[in-house]
């Protein structure tokens, strides 16, 4: 039988990300068992939240699918399925890792001038 963590509360679950291992320079870094653990990961669940006082609690800010950032110290590794997965309150995160479009580096407009 196939198992799956569902956080409670404010808990949420994240999966792991692989540390960059290569510098800007190239080197290409080996793991080493001194390793802080990996700060980035996707969430896999979302608990409901807090709800203290009639509805007036805490609304989670994450979704599955988001990539965040959280410090080394956060949370609890667990192991589920032979997965490596981090349980930590939601207020342990640092923040949402979001893709955002660059504009585009074409050629300046061209202003014309009016006549007077």
């Amino acid at each position: 039988m196939k198992q799956q963590l569902r956080p409670l509360f404010d808990q949420v679950v994240i999966k792991e990300l692989d540390p960059d291992r290569v510098r800007r320079s190239g080197l290409v870094l080996p793991p080493g068992e001194h390793e802080s653990p990996p700060q980035h990961g996707i969430v896999l669940a979302v608990g409901p939240g807090l709800d203290w006082w009639s509805h007036v609690g805490v609304k989670m800010p994450v979704k599955p699918g988001d990539h965040v950032v959280f410090p080394a110290s956060a949370g609890v590794w667990v192991e589920v399925e032979e997965e490596r997965l981090l349980v930590c309150r939601v207020g342990q995160l640092l923040g949402v890792l979001e893709e955002i479009e660059e504009p585009s580096r074409g050629p300046l407009p061209a202003f014309e001038e009016e006549d007077s």
